[in-house]
Parts: structure tokens; sequence; C-alpha cells
């Protein structure tokens, strides 16, 4: 069977190391981003540039995005020459950004009816390094055989590819994992901040309860982070601010109290409302004072 081609649309800091790992597996991989600057690396390493999104989508069998938001999403597949204006029967969209799950039905019922192309929605986890390494999670929605086509390529930058049901299931997963993460986030900065107030030093919190219940990824990577705060971002708080924010809205529609979700998201609302938003997540730890 001969190797799929592949477009890829939205060269940002999880597109890009996404797209390194495809050309270096060998793949042919076409590449459309908004701000054409963005898209030298790539094209540095054997990338072809398309001239619009449409043109892309032309030229490939499977079809990969990671934009910000659904308003992004939107106007790249639905808007002039985007990805509803090519020909789509056959071929796969595989849309890694995370939106909310009934604007996910709604994009992907609207995508079969222009062209027939299947929608697989695959919000990740695992951060800029993670897509960088391979090691990223991917939850998938949507039909069982398009996810088939498509998990090979996935393949490529992910250790841990699921599909969780039908259209949306994917983000409907991804949004468990912000509850989790985002929940998280808070209780690290208040257990930092105990430790250091009550002279124990912080640091060596990843070190001592490693391997006990309350060891966890987000544990060992930060804790460190919220205490010397690092130049490089792994994620904007506002960011996760918007995931809380969905997964409330879904709360809210399935009749689930998200308490804990709930105070997260004001954390960051409140962090944002000091004009630290767009600052890495581990600044939620400035919410909680200085040690005494």
């Amino acid at each position: 069977m001969s190797q799929a081609v592949l477009a890829y649309l939205g060269l940002g800091l999880m597109g890009y190391p996404m797209t390194q790992r495809l050309l270096a597996a060998g793949y042919t991989v076409h590449v459309w981003n908004r701000s054409k600057e963005k898209l030298a690396p790539a094209l540095a390493q054997g990338a072809i540039a398309a001239q619009n999104v449409r043109a892309a989508v032309e030229q490939a069998d499977i079809v990969l995005m990671c934009l910000f938001d659904a308003k992004a999403v939107e106007a790249v597949v639905f808007g002039p020459d985007g990805i509803a204006a090519a020909p789509g029967v056959g071929k796969v969209l595989v849309d890694h950004a995370s939106i909310r799950p009934d604007k996910t039905r709604e994009f992907a019922t609207r995508l079969k009816q222009a062209n027939g192309m299947e929608w697989i929605d695959a919000p990740v986890s695992g951060g800029v390094k993670g897509a960088a390494d391979g090691t990223l999670a991917i939850m998938c929605g949507g039909d069982a055989a398009a996810f088939e086509r498509a998990r090979p390529v996935m393949a490529n930058y992910a250790a841990n590819i699921n599909r969780m049901g039908p259209s949306g299931a994917g983000q409907v997963t991804k949004l468990c994992n912000q509850v989790i993460v985002g929940s998280n986030l808070a209780v690290l900065a208040e257990a930092i901040r105990l430790a250091q107030n009550a002279g124990v030093d912080a640091r060596l919190l990843p070190t001592a309860l490693a391997g006990g219940f309350a060891d966890s990824k987000p544990l060992q990577i930060f804790v460190p982070r919220m205490i010397d705060r690092p130049v490089e971002s792994i994620g904007a708080a506002n960011t996760m601010l918007k995931d809380l924010d969905t997964a409330l809205d879904l709360g809210r529609e399935t009749g689930t109290p998200l308490p804990v979700s709930g105070l997260a998201a004001q954390l960051l609302r409140t962090l944002a409302a000091q004009g630290k938003g767009e600052e890495e997540l581990s600044a939620i730890f400035d919410l909680y004072g200085k040690a005494g």
C-alpha cells in the first residue's frame, strides 16, 4: 500500500513539530499557514508550500490541521478556497484543535454534505514537547474506518491514540483531560505555597512524592515551573481557561456538576483580569501570595 500524501494546515507551536516528524518519516506534506513566514522551517526540511488551503487539500489523501479555536477552524474549512471547496470523497480531515463537541459535530456534518470528506476530531495532550518527542496522547471521535486510515499518520507524533466514539467524542475526552489538569494546577499551587510557608523546600516535593498516590505528570512538570518560572511556555493560562469554560458549558448542558473545575476556571479568570492571561500556566501560582 502506497504512503498517503498529506496536507498540514496551521504550523504553530504544535503544528510545526508534528509536521517536522511527518517529514522525517518520509511523508510528502503540503503545508499552509495564515502567516507565511512560519512555513520557512518546514519548507527547508522538504515540505511543499500550498498557494491556499484548497490547493493543499487537492493534493492530499489525509489533511491534518491544528488551529486555535472554532472560529479559526470554521474559516479554514468553510471559507473561500477552504477545505470544503476541494473534492473530498475518500479523504479524511484530522482536526487537532480543541473546540466544543457540538461545534465539531456541526462542522463534520457540514463538511460531509459539502464535499463528502470524513472528519476526525483529534484533540491532543502532551504539549509542544510531546509533539516534538512523538509522545502525545490523542483522543479521537468520528467514523471508525476513517480513524483507522488516519491512525498510522498520527502515530508519527503520538504514543497513545484512541477512538472514543462517534463525532465529538474526542472533544469530550479532551475536556475531561482539561478538567483534571486545570484542577491539578490550582491544587499544586496551594501545596507549593503551603510547603514554603511551613519551612519546607518545595523544590523537593516531586522527588519526595514520586511513586506515591500524589505523584503525577503535572506534579513532576509544574512544581519546578511554578517555583522557577521558565522562559519557554508550554501553554497559556487563557487557553486552559477557554477549555475549562467549555467544560463548564457541557456540564450545564448534561446536568453534570463541576464545582472544582469552576473554581479552577475562576482562578484563571482572576489571573487574566490581572493581565497575565497570556502567561504560562504556571503563573496561577502568583495568585497564592508570597511565602511567609
